[in-house]
């Protein structure tokens, strides 16, 4: 168990117990994929083919529930509607975002810990992340969904697919690192499968669930990515490429504008996210009930899916319907704000999903605007407004989830089209940059910067949390009172015999260091150690991390400080020295580095 540990990290940290225990994997098959890569790909494989029968399941649920509360066409998909019955469109997502509410408040009663995804999990806990509350949040993305909030679906698909891949990597009990690549194939082969897009699902897990590109990881994600598409392309649910058109070549002189616009995209993304927390502080002052909020904002998408379904559901069916579509300008701007609107208010009223589905058909629309904007400047050479639209697509999405090399990917993979991936790759890179330099986090990243976690992306920084000051400090090896005189001190600390001595006072709580040295230098007749304390307001607790360690060693410019047993007691429970601390953040380093480069 890892020392200092909370409840939380307890649970996932003991050995699997009563179910698990009898479901886990035979002593000889976890030590066959423990020991060879080839047994490890195999289990890439599978967990690719449940992410990928994962996504058919969700897809099978939100288009059931768009055909029978919306009363579609069968075929037809929400978003792409021309009309839907104003009834519907206002009382469905109002309904369902009350189900929605009531449901999350008796959850948070029966399980008050917050929900672990796939990023909070590989890069706090190794990979460990439960399969039940991972079910949990793909049954209230697909409801999210399937009532109409405009929320993404990859939430559900990438949680689902990470879920299973970690229940499985924890009955094989995996290594860290191993768990972790693992958790990055079940989401890779979810996205891939849910875009018929396998590279785009194996740099989706890469970039945004592991974190880092490596050699040792790469094929494994790839395997994982392809099982998964395969997978929904055998069950007849794979997503259609998107029919565009896209010049033979970008001329050079294109790529301004098109940087131009990626630069757009990013202050695009930042407004979008800006604008879910906004509301998300304006709900917290309101003092509204938390199963309430989601009644909002059902009310809100419901008013704007009145005005055109386009601002309902994911936007995914509408993408591939319209993206050709040429629309006049004041109508295409209106979608967009409408969509933009709608998704902003389902997120932050608490519609669970994400923006990544969401931002695709935003970027496109985003794209179709700028492409209006950009028409009535005679000196930018006439571009095809569906190159607009595809860049706009993935520098949009780029901006808001991150993974420049995802995006591009998926341009690829969905067109079908090399001649626009250099400027695709361009916009993205752009809006990637636009968005760190302005704003330094990606949506998932910044919503757990406003709970409180500093975690910028997937790499593990969880060994940091688990390398406490409790598990490095050492006994302490002497201590003094603080009334001993220095004679007394000098007779019973010879010169060489230790650097430091810990003084404690009357009530034998810590008082601060006393050096040897000093005291054999000082003179006067009946001082005593209390005259030469040092670091009396500077200490340890068990609990901190390396990093924290480290800070207040700079802090207080001292080779070495006092652990307490806190701030009030003060009672002195061992003695860490800066070298030490160094000494173990280095190599941990170190293991990391070879874990990643598979050395």
């Amino acid at each position: 168990m890892l020392a200092h540990a909370t409840p939380w990290q307890q649970r996932y940290v003991n050995e699997p117990r009563g179910l698990s225990a009898l479901l886990q994997a035979p002593r000889t098959l976890r030590a066959l994929v423990r020991a060879d890569e080839v047994w490890l790909a195999v289990l890439a494989g599978i967990i690719g083919v449940c992410g990928g029968f994962g996504v058919v399941l969700i897809n099978a649920v939100t288009r059931l529930m768009h055909l029978n509360f919306f009363a579609l066409a069968p075929g037809q998909g929400l978003s792409e509607s021309a009309h839907v019955n104003p009834v519907r469109a206002f009382f469905v997502p109002v309904l369902g975002g009350m189900a929605l509410g009531l449901s999350m408040w008796g959850l948070a009663r029966l399980r008050p810990r917050h929900l672990v995804d796939p990023i909070e999990a590989n890069a706090m806990y190794g990979g460990r992340m439960s399969l039940t509350d991972s079910i949990i949040v793909a049954a209230q993305t697909a409801w999210s969904n399937g009532v109409g909030a405009s929320v993404g679906m990859e939430a559900g698909y990438a949680q689902l697919g990470a879920g299973i891949a970690s229940w499985a990597g924890r009955q094989f009990r995996l290594r860290r690192n191993d768990l972790r690549v693992l958790v990055g194939c079940g989401a890779a082969a979810a996205i891939g499968g849910a875009f018929n897009a396998p590279l785009c699902g194996a740099f989706y897990g890469i970039e945004l669930i592991i974190g880092v590109y490596s050699i040792a990881t790469l094929p494994f994600v790839i395997i994982a990515a392809l099982a998964g598409t395969l997978t929904v392309q055998i069950c007849g649910a794979a997503s259609p490429p998107l029919v565009v058109t896209l010049p033979v070549d970008v001329p050079y002189d294109a790529y301004g504008i098109i940087l131009i616009e990626g630069v757009a995209c990013g202050l695009a993304g930042i407004i979008t996210m800006r604008g879910v927390t906004m509301i998300e502080a304006l709900i917290r002052r309101a003092r509204m009930p938390a199963w309430g909020r989601p009644v909002l904002g059902g009310a809100v998408v419901g008013l704007l899916g009145c005005i055109t379904p386009k601002a309902m559901s994911s936007g995914h069916s509408a993408l591939h319907a319209y993206i050709n579509t040429s629309f006049p300008f004041l109508l295409v701007l209106m979608f967009f704000l409408c969509k933009a609107v709608a998704s902003a208010f389902s997120i932050g009223t608490g519609f669970r999903g994400g923006l990544f589905f969401a931002s695709l058909f935003l970027g496109a629309l985003f794209g179709k605007v700028f492409a209006g904007v950009v028409g009535v400047m005679s000196f930018v050479t006439p571009m095809p407004a569906g190159l607009y639209a595809v860049v706009g697509m993935s520098g949009l999405a780029a901006a808001i989830v991150g993974g420049p090399m995802t995006m591009t990917f998926l341009a690829l993979e969905s067109t079908r089209n090399f001649s626009v991936t250099m400027a695709v790759l361009g916009a993205a890179i752009v809006a990637t940059i636009t968005v760190r330099r302005l704003f330094g986090y990606s949506f998932a990243t910044w919503r757990f910067h406003l709970r409180g976690e500093q975690i910028r992306s997937a790499v593990d920084v969880g060994w940091i949390h688990a390398l406490t000051v409790g598990r490095m400090m050492r006994a302490a090896t002497m201590t003094v009172p603080a009334t001993m005189s220095l004679a007394t001190f000098r007779q019973e600390v010879p010169l060489g015999a230790t650097q430091r001595v810990l003084v404690t006072g009357e009530d034998g709580r810590y008082a601060g260091i006393v050096y040897p040295a000093e005291a054999y230098t000082v003179t006067g007749e009946g001082r005593a150690v209390a005259a030469i304390l040092h670091l009396q307001e500077h200490f340890l607790l068990p609990g901190m991390n390396v990093k924290e360690a480290l800070e207040m060693f700079e802090s207080a410019e001292a080779d070495a400080l006092v652990v307490l047993d806190g701030p009030q007691s003060r009672k002195i429970l061992g003695i860490l020295t800066e070298q030490y601390a160094l000494r173990r953040y280095s190599e941990e380093l170190d293991r990391r580095r070879k874990d990643l480069s598979g050395e």
